[in-house]
């Protein structure tokens, strides 16, 4: 599947680290760069705290998927590469979603069967993530250097979402799935 050219979301999510209301403001500009790049029905983002648990910072359905929820990081195989070694997690199928994630009905609930969940890091640490859901099929292994670099982007707002513990001010758009 041909996906639309990258470079425009890309140098929007540039220029969104100058505005002044940060980290919103970038997380903001990411998840509409991944939604005009690549899609997701579903996006959330995590930063990773010491001990072990990890903070809902963004969400493109908040009803659904509220910011601010806090859960310990999964001990699977699948989590400990992407948090240790910084390796992104691909699921394509709804067998692997119900396989990979105890917690998968919400999702499958919003039509999600695919999922990818990409690392963001810092000096060889794993701070944070970015995961994005759609239907079935939808993320290939092509997408995973696209999706890396745009969160990779991202990092100013995750070290400061990291250092801080403040959860950003800015509301995401309601829904922008494609």
């Amino acid at each position: 599947m041909a996906r639309p050219d990258p470079l425009p979301h890309l140098a929007r999510l540039a220029l969104a680290q100058a505005e002044p209301a940060q980290p919103g403001a970038t997380l903001a500009a990411l998840e509409a760069a991944l939604a005009g790049a690549v899609g997701h029905i579903l996006c959330t983002m995590q930063v990773h705290h010491a001990g072990g648990e990890a903070e809902r910072v963004w969400s493109n359905l908040p009803d659904a998927y509220p910011v601010g929820g806090r859960k310990r990081a999964s001990a699977a195989p699948r989590m400990q590469e992407l948090m240790q070694h910084g390796r992104p997690i691909l699921i394509r199928t709804q067998d692997e979603l119900r396989a990979s994630y105890p917690d998968h009905a919400g999702a499958s609930a919003l039509g999600c069967g695919s999922a990818m969940n990409t690392p963001v890091r810092w000096q060889g640490r794993t701070i944070g993530q970015v995961n994005l859901m759609h239907r079935e099929g939808w993320y290939t292994e092509d997408d995973l250097l696209l999706v890396r670099s745009f969160a990779q982007y991202a990092l100013p707002a995750f070290l400061m979402l990291a250092g801080s513990g403040t959860i950003p001010t800015a509301t995401p758009p309601s829904a922008t799935g494609a």
